[in-house]
């Protein structure tokens, strides 16, 4: 057996006068004209008034309003609509004094506990309740203010079950697209979520039966409720005097509860205070963590990185003795067949083979290593490559670095003719003037790059009259080996190096041949 329908049971309330009918709809929607009214109007005594001003007016206009409705129809939209005009005209009747009681009665019904969102919606829900379309509203009201299904909504709206969840999802769009209007910024979930945690509270016990009683007693439908008004019309003194020390006890009540909550919500605030630099310490160490995780990963790399150039050196290494042995028999052979004379061609064949051998090996060092190769390194040709291999020590780790220092070192000399010529042809277009920075170089210079380029920097601006003689300019930024290389300056027609490291054999030294 079916659950009647509001508009059943309003049609024997207003019919047949069944009190028990009119009864169930009180109780049924108690809650939800409670809610809507506090929401309104902040007050608990004014939301218990307007709801019973509310079920009086239902039980007045029962018979007009039950035939505008299908049988199967809901009174949810008809009763919220009615609590959103009695609030307006609370509000309206008694403005200045709600101005005055308004925060304190916030104070008591703030929940300490609440999504601070909900703060921004609760004041206009019904007014955006309101501006929904009706069909719209009495959906979103049945399914998140009744807690009713989509089943039971379709069954009250006269739709199936997919059209109520439709319409309740139109209703839930709408609502948000208002309170962005608003300035209050909510995802439909999270509204969803917002309404149904909070929008429907409790009624105060027994407020139900009370509105039952006084909204009866309005008609001329019952009896019962008729005697009941006599009765208290009747009372005597003492009972009133009774009733004001019972109203006095529950103001009391109330106001240790406020106190209480108070209380609560203050400790919630300085647990909330204690939190913050917590958050923050977290927010720290994890921060760090991080920069751990990432300095670890770059010494990982760099850990690889080494020993796979050790890999390649010592392979490289391996080849030296390899080459020596085949110079040896080359030598033998030659001796052989020349009956233990040496022929001076053939010696210097042998030589040569081995100079080549020794550059191949070099110019191998250099591909294997490319962190300590320079782009200036381009200016040197393979004849340079040979004339640097003869007498390097490519035996020892020290013997390496010092050849491949000394290339380095020469293939600046070679740049540093091209460099200080073109700062010369530069200022003398430009007025005298030097360049901003190294890149203005770049059409002066022949051969040079971009790359070559950003390791030097400007050290002087301004213009050439004002520097002292021979005072350089620019400036080598870095070196590629600190124990074994130098760092280059160039002055307008000069340039000159310094060595930086223990083990630097270049020692100082320069040149004015660069622009003549």
């Amino acid at each position: 057996m079916h659950e009647e329908s509001d508009v059943q049971l309003l049609r024997d309330y207003a019919e047949d006068g069944n009190e028990a009918a009119f009864r169930e709809l009180v109780t049924r929607h108690t809650d939800l004209v409670y809610s809507a009214a506090l929401r309104q109007v902040f007050s608990p005594d004014w939301a218990g008034d307007i709801t019973q001003s509310v079920f009086t007016d239902l039980a007045r206009k029962a018979k007009p309003v039950a035939e505008k409705l299908q049988d199967k129809g809901s009174l949810a939209g008809w009763l919220h609509r009615g609590t959103r005009y009695a609030a307006l005209s609370q509000l309206r009747d008694t403005r200045c004094r709600l101005a005055n009681e308004r925060q304190a009665m916030e104070q008591l019904l703030t929940n300490s506990e609440s999504a601070p969102d909900w703060e921004h919606i609760r004041p206009v829900l019904d007014e955006a309740l309101d501006s929904l379309g009706e069909e719209d509203r009495e959906a979103l009201l049945l399914r998140y203010f009744k807690n009713h299904d989509f089943r039971a909504v379709g069954l009250a709206l006269g739709v199936s079950d997919d059209a109520a969840q439709k319409r309740v999802s139109r209703a839930v769009e709408g609502l948000r697209e208002f309170f962005v209007k608003r300035g209050v910024t909510v995802g439909a979930s999270g509204l969803v979520v917002l309404i149904s945690a909070n929008a429907v509270q409790a009624a105060p016990a027994g407020l139900a039966a009370a509105i039952t009683a006084a909204a009866l007693s309005g008609t001329t439908i019952t009896t019962t409720a008729v005697i009941a008004a006599t009765k208290a019309i009747a009372m005597t003194t003492l009972q009133k005097t009774l009733v004001t020390v019972t109203v006095a006890v529950l103001a009391g009540a109330g106001l240790y509860e406020a106190r209480q909550a108070a209380n609560a919500r203050a400790e919630a605030q300085t647990l909330q205070q204690q939190q913050t630099p917590l958050t923050e310490q977290i927010k720290q160490l994890q921060s760090e963590r991080d920069e751990t995780a990432r300095q670890l990963a770059s010494l990982r790399e760099d850990n690889e990185r080494l020993n796979r150039d050790t890999g390649e050196l010592l392979k490289l290494r391996g080849e030296v003795p390899r080459l020596r042995n085949a110079l040896k028999e080359l030598a033998l052979r030659d001796a052989a067949t020349t009956s233990g004379a040496t022929n001076a061609n053939d010696q210097i064949e042998l030589e040569a083979k081995a100079l080549s051998a020794k550059a191949h090996l070099l110019k191998q060092l250099f591909e294997q290593m490319p962190e300590r190769k320079i782009p200036e390194l381009k200016y040197w040709g393979d004849q340079s490559l040979l004339i640097r291999a003869n007498g390097a020590d490519l035996e020892t780790d020290a013997g390496i670095s010092r050849a491949m220092s000394d290339r380095r070192q020469e293939a600046k000399e070679l740049f540093a003719t091209l460099l200080t010529s073109g700062l010369d042809s530069y200022t003398r277009a430009n007025a005298g003037q030097l360049p901003p920075d190294t890149s203005q170089l770049k059409p002066y210079v022949t051969g040079v790059d971009d790359v070559i380029l950003q390791r030097y920097q400007m050290i002087k601006t301004g213009n050439v009259s004002n520097l002292q003689s021979g005072e350089k300019v620019i400036a080598e930024k870095a070196a590629v080996d600190e124990h074994y290389d130098t760092l280059f300056q160039f002055g307008i027609r000069t340039w000159s190096w310094q060595g930086i490291g223990a083990n630097n054999l270049h020692g100082s030294g320069g040149s004015n041949r660069a622009a003549q």
